[in-house]
């Protein structure tokens, strides 16, 4: 008598679509929580060790349930598979891989199975709708959202976004301001991440994106791409600075932005608690844009370190406290923006720092060339900095000086070559005192004045040169001297005396015994 193995269970496609409608999946992501319902319930009842399948069909919701046997040359798992000479006499023509699929009775859910089935449609269902979330959301990163307060918790506060959940948390909050349960909050979605209890939607109102996709809600021309936001940079609440530049040149960027009699700015200023906004024009040229960023402070001059990304400003005695800013407020969110970091110098401090430059570079060619001040103060005018740049340059140039002549000239280049003979052989000396051996200075890769460095740090082989990582070398003799890879190919050149003994002895070992 042929066994009953389906049964057709339309109520079934009924609560899979209702199920589909109310979390807003597919109706099949459903059907398949279910089939995974059903294996697990059967396998239950047949043996968890057993491949057991279910299928529903998708018409008339017909459930039909069957175990699943492979095919195999050698039987490794006697619970899923079958030895190939068996299967032939049960489905003679099978071929090794394919399966013999044996019916199985519909399964009577009792009471314990039907609960453990319902456990796994609703996680199985959670898990659609959380990977649904997450990928509806990962794209959504650098957008403004609106959303109601759901709670609190431990200041941090859960936004209802409608189709998901979003954390906000207290210190992504603007300082002063405070949100109760069922209050609406806009905020900058600043990162996704898939987590194991699902997708978690991170939300900011102090990322200077919050800022700037602000003002593209406001400003037309920002939104169409006319005027672009280059750099902003905020602190939360108090005081932002943001840089903008228009790809029109009829159009005024900072105009456009604060709008007719302020009306633009002062939207996205109500919305950040009351944030003072300096609007400034971006420029290319990075002194001119550093000199834009600390307005309103009034700047007269600029020294530029763009290796170090460092920068000098000097500016009038009276300009000193408008150019820092309440508790330094300014010159940091000017630093932030044009990222450099801002060294603020009223005038007479410049003044006074340069003559004390002048001073010491006068006293080192005093001391040097053993001259007097007249002629030092010449050499540190025209741009002389170290007694070794009178060795370097062209004699033509050294006598051109207002005062000098060929005489003059040949003559400071004698003294210059002596100071520099006296001051390399003291620092060898130095060197061979420290005990740093002259297998390194075999090298050929330090100066003398490195050598002493290396001693005074207790690098006096060359064992212990390759002993050293490249970091280390750069910090002893300087990162503006050697850079990584210039110091790795020191460490490995000081490391092949190692290979060369293994060689030596591995030659040694090939002679053949007398």
């Amino acid at each position: 008598m042929a066994v009953d193995v389906a049964i057709a269970r339309p109520e079934l496609l009924q609560v899979a679509d209702a199920v589909a409608r109310e979390k807003n999946i597919e109706r099949d992501e459903v059907l398949e929580a279910m089939e995974q319902a059903i294996q697990k319930a059967g396998r239950a009842k047949y043996g968890h060790e057993k491949d057991i399948r279910a299928v529903i069909d998708r018409k008339t919701g017909e459930v039909k349930l069957s175990r699943w046997t492979e095919v195999v040359e050698a039987v490794e798992n006697e619970a899923t598979q079958i030895a190939y000479p068996i299967a032939q006499r049960i489905k003679p023509g099978i071929q090794v891989g394919e399966f013999i699929v044996d019916p199985l009775p519909p399964i009577d859910f009792g009471r314990i199975p039907a609960q453990t089935a319902k456990q796994v449609i609703v996680q199985r269902v959670r898990e659609v709708e959380r990977g649904k979330q997450f990928n509806e959301f990962k794209d959504r990163v650098g957008e403004v959202v609106n959303g109601i307060v759901k709670r609190t918790e431990y200041g941090n506060l859960m936004v209802d976004l409608g189709r998901a959940e979003a954390l906000l948390r207290r210190d992504e909050t603007i300082p002063r301001e405070a949100f109760k349960n069922g209050d609406r909050v806009r905020a900058y979605i600043y990162d996704v991440r898939e987590e194991p209890r699902g997708p978690q939607i991170f939300l900011s109102r102090t990322h200077p994106g919050f800022l700037a996709k602000l003002f593209a809600q406001e400003v037309p021309e920002i939104y169409d791409g006319i005027i672009e936001i280059k750099a902003v940079a905020r602190d939360p609440g108090s005081r932002a600075k943001m840089a903008v530049i228009s790809r029109d040149s009829s159009i005024d960027p900072v105009g456009a932005c604060v709008g007719m009699r302020g009306s633009r700015v002062q939207a996205v200023v109500a919305e950040l608690q009351g944030e003072k906004i300096d609007i400034i024009p971006w420029s290319q040229d990075n002194a001119t844009f550093i000199v834009n960023a600390l307005a309103p402070a009034e700047v007269t001059k600029v020294v530029m370190d763009d290796e170090t990304r460092r920068v000098e400003v000097v500016v009038p005695d009276d300009q000193l406290s408008l150019a820092i800013g309440r508790r330094g407020q300014n010159v940091r969110l000017a630093s932030q923006l044009t990222r450099y970091d801002v060294d603020i110098l009223t005038e007479a401090e410049e003044s006074e720092r340069r003559q004390e430059e002048f001073r010491k570079r006068t006293g080192l060619f005093v001391e040097g060339l053993d001259v007097d001040d007249v002629i030092a103060g010449l050499l540190v005018t025209e741009g002389f900095t170290t007694v070794e740049d009178v060795i370097t340059v062209e004699d033509e140039e050294l006598a051109g000086i207002e005062g000098f002549d060929e005489g003059v000239a040949a003559e400071l280049k004698r003294r210059a070559q002596a100071y520099l003979d006296k001051r390399e052989q003291e620092l060898d000396e130095q060197r061979q005192g420290l005990g740093v051996e002259d297998s390194i200075v075999e090298l050929g890769v330090f100066t003398t004045a490195q050598l002493v460095q290396l001693g005074e740090k207790g690098v006096k082989t060359l064992d212990d040169l390759a002993d050293l990582a490249s970091d280390e070398l750069i910090e002893i003799v300087g990162a503006e001297a050697m850079d990584e890879e210039q110091a790795n190919a020191v460490i490995m050149a000081a490391r092949e005396h190692w290979f060369a003994g293994e060689g030596e002895v591995e030659n040694a070992s090939d002679e053949p015994s007398a």
